[in-house]
Protein backbone atom coordinates (compact mmCIF):
# COMPACT_ATOMS: atom_id res chain seq x y z
CA UNK A 1 0.00 0.00 0.00
CA UNK A 2 1.58 3.59 -0.77
CA UNK A 3 2.31 5.81 2.16
CA UNK A 4 -0.70 7.94 2.79
CA UNK A 5 -0.83 11.62 1.21
CA UNK A 6 0.33 14.46 3.62
CA UNK A 7 -2.80 16.53 5.19
CA UNK A 8 -3.43 20.17 6.15
CA UNK A 9 -4.83 20.42 10.26
CA UNK A 10 -8.08 20.21 9.46
CA UNK A 11 -9.59 22.22 12.84
CA UNK A 12 -12.83 22.86 11.12
CA UNK A 13 -14.80 20.81 8.49
CA UNK A 14 -17.57 23.26 7.67
CA UNK A 15 -20.95 21.35 5.62
CA UNK A 16 -22.53 23.49 3.42
CA UNK A 17 -25.72 22.22 1.85
CA UNK A 18 -25.33 21.79 -2.23
CA UNK A 19 -28.45 22.16 -2.89
CA UNK A 20 -28.31 25.88 -2.20
CA UNK A 21 -27.10 28.02 -4.82
CA UNK A 22 -26.91 30.97 -2.53
CA UNK A 23 -24.59 28.99 -0.01
CA UNK A 24 -22.57 27.82 -2.60
CA UNK A 25 -22.12 30.72 -3.70
CA UNK A 26 -21.18 32.39 -0.63
CA UNK A 27 -19.47 29.67 0.24
CA UNK A 28 -16.42 31.31 -1.31
CA UNK A 29 -16.20 33.82 0.96
CA UNK A 30 -15.84 31.97 4.04
CA UNK A 31 -12.81 31.10 5.78
CA UNK A 32 -12.16 27.23 7.29
CA UNK A 33 -9.85 24.40 6.91
CA UNK A 34 -12.43 22.76 5.25
CA UNK A 35 -15.06 23.24 3.07
CA UNK A 36 -17.44 20.41 2.49
CA UNK A 37 -20.18 20.53 0.07
CA UNK A 38 -22.80 18.15 1.75
CA UNK A 39 -25.06 15.85 -1.21
CA UNK A 40 -26.24 13.27 1.57
CA UNK A 41 -28.53 14.26 4.73
CA UNK A 42 -29.21 18.24 3.51
CA UNK A 43 -30.35 17.20 -0.09
CA UNK A 44 -33.89 15.30 -0.67
CA UNK A 45 -33.52 11.99 -3.10
CA UNK A 46 -35.77 14.17 -5.45
CA UNK A 47 -32.97 17.05 -5.60
CA UNK A 48 -30.13 15.26 -5.70
CA UNK A 49 -29.35 15.09 -9.76
CA UNK A 50 -29.83 19.14 -9.53
CA UNK A 51 -27.59 19.50 -6.75
CA UNK A 52 -25.27 17.23 -7.88
CA UNK A 53 -25.42 19.30 -11.27
CA UNK A 54 -25.11 22.59 -9.53
CA UNK A 55 -22.28 21.30 -7.80
CA UNK A 56 -19.86 20.54 -10.71
CA UNK A 57 -21.04 24.18 -12.32
CA UNK A 58 -19.67 25.61 -8.93
CA UNK A 59 -16.69 23.55 -8.67
CA UNK A 60 -15.82 24.07 -12.39
CA UNK A 61 -15.85 27.59 -12.54
CA UNK A 62 -13.85 27.96 -9.80
CA UNK A 63 -10.43 29.08 -11.22
CA UNK A 64 -8.12 28.08 -8.20
CA UNK A 65 -9.10 27.72 -4.64
CA UNK A 66 -10.49 30.71 -2.61
CA UNK A 67 -6.97 31.70 -0.23
CA UNK A 68 -9.51 31.65 2.77
CA UNK A 69 -9.84 27.85 2.13
CA UNK A 70 -7.38 25.54 2.51
CA UNK A 71 -9.29 22.01 1.30
CA UNK A 72 -12.55 21.59 -0.78
CA UNK A 73 -14.35 18.33 -0.38
CA UNK A 74 -17.90 17.21 -1.02
CA UNK A 75 -19.91 14.37 0.94
CA UNK A 76 -21.19 12.15 -1.31
CA UNK A 77 -24.03 9.93 -0.46
CA UNK A 78 -23.97 6.53 1.74
CA UNK A 79 -21.96 3.98 -0.93
CA UNK A 80 -24.98 1.39 -0.10
CA UNK A 81 -27.77 4.16 -1.89
CA UNK A 82 -27.84 4.36 -5.39
CA UNK A 83 -26.26 7.99 -5.45
CA UNK A 84 -23.00 7.45 -4.71
CA UNK A 85 -21.63 5.91 -8.08
CA UNK A 86 -23.02 9.10 -9.67
CA UNK A 87 -21.66 11.62 -7.25
CA UNK A 88 -18.39 9.93 -7.56
CA UNK A 89 -18.65 9.95 -11.24
CA UNK A 90 -20.07 13.17 -11.63
CA UNK A 91 -17.43 14.83 -9.22
CA UNK A 92 -14.55 13.23 -9.03
CA UNK A 93 -12.60 14.45 -12.26
CA UNK A 94 -13.47 17.94 -10.93
CA UNK A 95 -9.68 19.40 -10.69
CA UNK A 96 -10.60 21.62 -7.61
CA UNK A 97 -11.48 19.03 -5.72
CA UNK A 98 -9.16 17.95 -2.66
CA UNK A 99 -11.49 15.49 -0.39
CA UNK A 100 -13.88 13.24 -0.70
CA UNK A 101 -16.25 12.44 2.60
CA UNK A 102 -17.78 9.17 2.59
CA UNK A 103 -20.73 8.66 5.04
CA UNK A 104 -21.98 5.40 6.90
CA UNK A 105 -18.60 3.91 6.39
CA UNK A 106 -19.74 0.48 7.63
CA UNK A 107 -16.54 -1.75 6.36
CA UNK A 108 -13.56 -1.80 4.34
CA UNK A 109 -15.42 -2.57 1.36
CA UNK A 110 -17.17 0.78 0.90
CA UNK A 111 -13.94 2.32 1.33
CA UNK A 112 -12.04 -0.22 -1.63
CA UNK A 113 -15.25 0.86 -3.69
CA UNK A 114 -14.23 4.81 -3.47
CA UNK A 115 -10.73 3.93 -4.05
CA UNK A 116 -11.24 1.63 -7.60
CA UNK A 117 -13.79 4.11 -8.34
CA UNK A 118 -11.10 7.39 -7.69
CA UNK A 119 -8.70 5.54 -9.69
CA UNK A 120 -10.69 4.91 -12.80
CA UNK A 121 -12.15 8.41 -12.61
CA UNK A 122 -9.43 10.42 -12.42
CA UNK A 123 -6.63 8.29 -13.35
CA UNK A 124 -3.64 10.87 -13.13
CA UNK A 125 -4.41 11.98 -9.97
CA UNK A 126 -4.33 7.80 -8.57
CA UNK A 127 -1.35 6.61 -9.84
CA UNK A 128 1.78 5.82 -7.35
CA UNK A 129 3.37 8.69 -8.56
CA UNK A 130 0.84 11.55 -8.13
CA UNK A 131 1.37 14.26 -5.18
CA UNK A 132 -1.74 15.11 -5.14
CA UNK A 133 -4.81 12.55 -4.91
CA UNK A 134 -8.11 12.95 -3.55
CA UNK A 135 -8.59 12.45 -0.07
CA UNK A 136 -10.85 10.12 1.45
CA UNK A 137 -12.48 10.77 4.63
CA UNK A 138 -14.63 8.03 6.67
CA UNK A 139 -17.70 8.90 8.46
CA UNK A 140 -17.69 6.51 11.36
CA UNK A 141 -21.53 6.07 12.33
CA UNK A 142 -22.51 2.65 13.36
CA UNK A 143 -21.46 0.28 16.03
CA UNK A 144 -20.27 -1.93 13.24
CA UNK A 145 -17.75 0.41 12.06
CA UNK A 146 -16.65 0.90 15.62
CA UNK A 147 -15.85 -3.05 15.56
CA UNK A 148 -14.14 -2.80 11.91
CA UNK A 149 -11.90 0.18 12.66
CA UNK A 150 -8.68 -1.47 12.30
CA UNK A 151 -9.71 -2.87 8.30
CA UNK A 152 -11.58 0.57 7.69
CA UNK A 153 -7.94 2.28 8.29
CA UNK A 154 -6.17 -0.20 6.25
CA UNK A 155 -8.33 -0.61 3.21
CA UNK A 156 -7.29 2.57 1.01
CA UNK A 157 -3.70 4.65 0.44
CA UNK A 158 -6.10 7.86 -0.14
CA UNK A 159 -7.52 7.65 4.11
CA UNK A 160 -6.69 10.49 5.33
CA UNK A 161 -9.31 10.92 8.11
CA UNK A 162 -11.95 9.59 10.58
CA UNK A 163 -15.25 11.83 11.45
CA UNK A 164 -17.16 10.62 14.34
CA UNK A 165 -21.16 10.96 13.74
CA UNK A 166 -22.83 11.00 16.92
CA UNK A 167 -26.54 11.24 15.65
CA UNK A 168 -26.40 8.24 13.66
CA UNK A 169 -24.41 6.83 16.02
CA UNK A 170 -26.96 7.25 18.68
CA UNK A 171 -29.54 5.78 16.24
CA UNK A 172 -27.81 2.87 15.66
CA UNK A 173 -27.32 2.19 19.09
CA UNK A 174 -30.52 3.90 20.56
CA UNK A 175 -28.52 5.88 22.42
CA UNK A 176 -29.77 9.17 24.01
CA UNK A 177 -27.58 12.39 23.42
CA UNK A 178 -26.55 14.39 26.81
CA UNK A 179 -24.55 16.98 27.42
CA UNK A 180 -21.84 15.09 29.09
CA UNK A 181 -21.47 13.22 25.75
CA UNK A 182 -20.28 10.33 28.28
CA UNK A 183 -22.45 7.91 26.67
CA UNK A 184 -20.07 8.54 23.19
CA UNK A 185 -16.96 8.09 25.44
CA UNK A 186 -16.22 4.62 24.02
CA UNK A 187 -16.91 4.87 20.60
CA UNK A 188 -14.79 8.70 20.24
CA UNK A 189 -11.39 7.09 22.01
CA UNK A 190 -12.00 3.85 19.81
CA UNK A 191 -11.89 6.45 16.53
CA UNK A 192 -8.90 8.94 17.88
CA UNK A 193 -6.44 5.55 18.67
CA UNK A 194 -7.25 3.56 15.40
CA UNK A 195 -6.84 6.83 13.60
CA UNK A 196 -3.09 7.25 15.55
CA UNK A 197 -2.08 3.60 14.94
CA UNK A 198 -2.47 3.75 11.25
CA UNK A 199 -0.78 7.06 11.25
CA UNK A 200 -3.87 9.09 9.70
CA UNK A 201 -3.31 12.96 10.35
CA UNK A 202 -7.47 13.89 10.40
CA UNK A 203 -9.67 12.96 13.29
CA UNK A 204 -12.88 14.82 13.64
CA UNK A 205 -15.01 14.93 16.34
CA UNK A 206 -19.08 15.19 16.74
CA UNK A 207 -21.17 18.26 15.30
CA UNK A 208 -22.22 20.70 18.26
CA UNK A 209 -25.70 20.96 17.68
CA UNK A 210 -26.18 24.26 19.68
CA UNK A 211 -25.06 27.36 17.82
CA UNK A 212 -26.48 30.44 18.98
CA UNK A 213 -26.39 32.77 21.79
CA UNK A 214 -24.04 32.46 24.57
CA UNK A 215 -24.96 29.03 25.96
CA UNK A 216 -24.55 27.66 22.45
CA UNK A 217 -20.67 29.05 21.79
CA UNK A 218 -20.39 27.96 26.02
CA UNK A 219 -21.58 24.11 24.66
CA UNK A 220 -19.02 24.63 21.58
CA UNK A 221 -16.33 25.70 23.62
CA UNK A 222 -17.14 22.65 25.98
CA UNK A 223 -17.52 20.27 23.38
CA UNK A 224 -14.28 21.17 21.60
CA UNK A 225 -11.82 20.91 24.92
CA UNK A 226 -13.34 17.82 25.65
CA UNK A 227 -12.72 16.48 21.98
CA UNK A 228 -9.41 18.10 22.03
CA UNK A 229 -8.98 16.12 25.17
CA UNK A 230 -9.45 12.89 24.17
CA UNK A 231 -7.06 13.17 20.54
CA UNK A 232 -9.28 14.72 18.29
CA UNK A 233 -8.06 17.29 16.23
CA UNK A 234 -10.72 19.14 14.42
CA UNK A 235 -14.14 19.12 14.85
CA UNK A 236 -17.43 19.23 12.46
CA UNK A 237 -19.11 22.48 11.78
CA UNK A 238 -22.85 23.07 10.67
CA UNK A 239 -23.22 27.09 10.90
CA UNK A 240 -20.01 29.41 9.60
CA UNK A 241 -20.44 31.52 13.39
CA UNK A 242 -18.89 27.69 15.06
CA UNK A 243 -15.52 28.18 12.58
CA UNK A 244 -13.67 30.70 14.43
CA UNK A 245 -14.31 29.14 17.84
CA UNK A 246 -13.24 25.90 16.82
CA UNK A 247 -9.95 26.96 14.92
CA UNK A 248 -9.27 28.69 17.84
CA UNK A 249 -9.21 25.93 20.37
CA UNK A 250 -8.13 23.34 18.19
CA UNK A 251 -4.76 25.00 17.54
CA UNK A 252 -2.23 25.01 19.93
CA UNK A 253 -2.16 28.22 22.21
CA UNK A 254 0.26 30.85 22.01
CA UNK A 255 1.50 29.52 25.86
CA UNK A 256 1.67 25.92 24.38
CA UNK A 257 4.02 26.96 21.44
CA UNK A 258 6.57 28.94 23.40
CA UNK A 259 6.69 26.28 25.96
CA UNK A 260 7.44 23.97 22.60
CA UNK A 261 9.89 26.05 21.14
CA UNK A 262 11.83 26.21 24.21
CA UNK A 263 11.86 22.68 24.72
CA UNK A 264 12.62 21.98 21.07
CA UNK A 265 15.42 24.46 21.69
CA UNK A 266 16.82 23.35 24.88
CA UNK A 267 16.83 19.78 23.54
CA UNK A 268 18.56 19.93 20.45
CA UNK A 269 21.33 21.62 22.66
CA UNK A 270 21.02 18.49 25.38
CA UNK A 271 21.43 16.41 22.14
CA UNK A 272 24.49 17.75 21.27
CA UNK A 273 26.41 16.91 23.86
CA UNK A 274 24.58 13.07 24.79
CA UNK A 275 22.04 14.15 27.51
CA UNK A 276 18.91 12.09 26.90
CA UNK A 277 16.80 13.50 29.61
CA UNK A 278 17.25 16.91 31.61
CA UNK A 279 14.92 19.89 33.49
CA UNK A 280 13.45 22.84 32.14
CA UNK A 281 11.40 25.18 35.09
CA UNK A 282 12.06 22.29 37.20
CA UNK A 283 10.24 19.60 35.01
CA UNK A 284 12.25 16.65 33.85
CA UNK A 285 12.23 16.40 30.06
CA UNK A 286 13.52 13.26 28.32
CA UNK A 287 12.23 11.49 25.20
CA UNK A 288 8.25 11.81 24.89
CA UNK A 289 8.30 14.99 26.33
CA UNK A 290 10.74 16.54 23.80
CA UNK A 291 8.84 14.44 21.17
CA UNK A 292 5.46 15.85 22.34
CA UNK A 293 6.91 19.39 22.03
CA UNK A 294 8.03 18.86 18.42
CA UNK A 295 4.79 18.01 17.58
CA UNK A 296 3.28 21.04 18.80
CA UNK A 297 5.22 23.05 16.56
CA UNK A 298 5.12 21.49 13.85
CA UNK A 299 0.97 22.35 13.92
CA UNK A 300 1.60 25.44 15.18
CA UNK A 301 3.52 26.10 12.02
CA UNK A 302 0.53 24.43 10.25
CA UNK A 303 -1.70 26.29 11.90
CA UNK A 304 -0.19 29.92 10.83
CA UNK A 305 2.23 30.54 13.80
CA UNK A 306 5.59 32.45 13.53
CA UNK A 307 8.16 29.70 15.18
CA UNK A 308 11.04 31.27 13.72
CA UNK A 309 10.22 34.58 15.73
CA UNK A 310 10.13 32.30 18.89
CA UNK A 311 12.71 30.62 17.81
CA UNK A 312 14.46 33.55 17.77
CA UNK A 313 13.38 34.92 21.24
CA UNK A 314 14.41 31.62 22.67
CA UNK A 315 17.65 30.63 20.70
CA UNK A 316 19.70 31.22 24.06
CA UNK A 317 17.73 28.57 25.95
CA UNK A 318 19.53 26.12 27.98
CA UNK A 319 18.66 22.69 29.30
CA UNK A 320 18.81 23.02 33.42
Amino acid sequence: MAARSSSIPRRALLYVPASSPRMLTKSLGLSSDNITYDLEDSVTPTAKPTARTALREHLTNLSSRPPSISELAIRINAISTPYALDDLTTLAPLPNLDAIVIPKVNSASDLTFATDALRHLAPSRHCDSSPNPIKIIALIESARAIVDLREICASSPFLSGLIFAAEDFALDLSLTRTPSLNEFLYARSAIVTAARAANLPSTIDLVCTSYKGGEGLARLEEECEGGKALGFNGKQCIHPSQVDTVQRLFAPSEKEVEWAVRITIADEKAAAVGRGAWTLDGAMIDAPVAGKAKAIVEKAQKCGFDVDDLREKWKDQEPE
